[in-house]
């Protein structure tokens, strides 16, 4: 019987699935959180010690985990830059995903490169806050000292490989990662280095990029580490999506990719054309506000929790009365307004009840995502099922809703951590 282990390492914890090869059921498995403060309440923090993420790994691991493992994935948050000096040594902290620092510098770089249009076509993405370019171009403006330093530059999986194997001379990746960093194309599987100049202001070492079965190397001990990948494209490997297939996820922002045999430019920016970890595309839209929009109205009606929430919409009916949210809470991306704000349209005395504004809540929400469904539609992408993440998932209003707006079938997996069993399935 042949064993591989998928490493997950999120912003939060690292969990670590030990699977049969054969049969991909799960033999046992591993979590530990990153030892990381976050103010009671409060945001991750955008700056992180990457050592964090080894001590995580190493308590997850603990115990004989990975007694008898042959091979093993390793998934990890994406947008995680980490700079390195000449030397291997780490220059500042990770930038993290969650770094809201660079949006001033993302705006800098669309306009440096002559606009939306000439990023999508260059690279298959706008550049966005997030994004391993743009923290680079806020690095240059804000820390020139460290920027002058950075000789390399690696993502969080790309990094943990490196550790794994007792840092190599050669440094890899993957498409998948590579493809969400905006200095590399999907669509030619190239790098760009002149935009990591644009934005860093000077060349710099890039890792080499794998194909979806080679592998990164072995361990001192043995170990086989496969090339890795990104949180997103694992757990699309997770899932086991293919053509026809979507997958809208419900975080406090909502996503929306789908499998597609190419990479799609899109001059408005609302496509972020990503590689998945199989050789195919995962074409992906974002909206900012999902399940905000649902916390948002559960603490105006004084609920203590979206099941509450959720209990409350059941007693409205489709359509809410009448009641309208647009939930452009914090702006948004699809449509792009990220100036605007959102709205409550259809007041009558009938529909001023807290079911329908409950109800009108989940719809809003679901609406913006049947638009995001829409962009990837209109650019011929084929949508006949739709797998629903997210704990916001398996609410009865999400379910009872879903459906008919997203026209296709609806299908909530049963909760797992698909990245890290995406991770294994690349490892076997």
């Amino acid at each position: 019987m042949g064993i591989v282990a998928g490493l997950d390492s999120s912003p939060a914890f690292t969990r670590i699935v030990v699977c049969d090869m054969d049969t991909g059921a799960v033999i046992r498995q591993g979590y530990a959180p990153h030892p990381i403060e976050v103010p009671e309440g409060g945001r991750r923090p955008s700056d992180v010690d990457p050592q964090a993420w080894l001590l995580s790994l190493g308590e997850a691991a603990g115990g004989g985990l990975l007694e008898g493992v042959q091979a093993i994935g390793v998934s990890a948050q994406q947008n995680a830059v980490i700079p390195l000096d000449a030397q291997g040594n780490t220059v500042r902290p990770a930038m993290t995903g969650a770094d809201k620092r660079a949006q001033v510098a993302a705006a800098d770089l669309l306009d440096a490169l002559g606009g939306r249009e000439a990023w999508a076509q260059a690279v298959g993405c706008v550049p966005q806050a997030a994004q391993p370019v743009t923290k680079l171009r806020w690095l240059a403006k804000n820390e020139p000292e460290n920027a002058r330093r950075t000789a390399l530059l690696l993502q969080a999986h790309d990094w943990l490989v490196w550790q794994l194997l007792g840092r190599p001379v050669r440094r890899t990746t993957d498409r998948g990662g590579a493809s969400g960093t905006g200095y590399w194309s999907a669509a030619t599987g190239g790098y760009r280095p002149d935009l990591v100049e644009l934005a860093l202001g000077h060349q710099v070492a890039l890792p080499d990029v794998l194909g979806p079965s080679e592998a990164a190397g072995t361990t001192p001990e043995g170990l086989l580490i496969s090339a890795g990948t990104g949180e997103t494209m694992a757990a699309a490997f997770g899932l086991g999506i293919g053509f026809g297939d979507a997958v809208v996820s419900l975080g406090a922002s909502g996503s929306v990719m789908a499998v597609h045999p190419g990479a799609l430019a899109d001059q408005s920016g609302m496509i972020t054309s990503l590689a998945d970890a199989t050789g195919m595309h995962l074409p992906v839209v974002t909206t900012l506000n999902a399940v905000r929009a649902l916390r948002g109205t559960a603490e105006l009606l004084g609920l203590p929790d979206l099941e509450s929430l959720s209990e409350l919409a059941m007693k409205s009916t489709p359509g809410s009365h009448g009641l309208v949210l647009l939930p452009y809470l914090e702006g948004e991306r699809t449509p792009d307004l990220p100036h605007t704000a959102g709205t409550l349209a259809g007041l009558r005395r009938e529909s001023m009840k807290p079911e329908h504004l409950a109800r009108a809540s989940f719809e809003g929400m679901l609406c913006g995502l049947a638009d995001a469904l829409d962009v990837l539609r209109g650019r011929g992408v084929e949508v006949r099922r739709i797998f629903l993440l997210g704990q916001a998932a398996e609410l009865p209003a999400v379910q009872a809703v879903a459906p008919a707006l997203f026209g296709a079938q609806v299908v909530v997996p049963q909760p797992a951590d698909y990245a890290a069993l995406g991770a294994a399935r690349q490892a076997a």
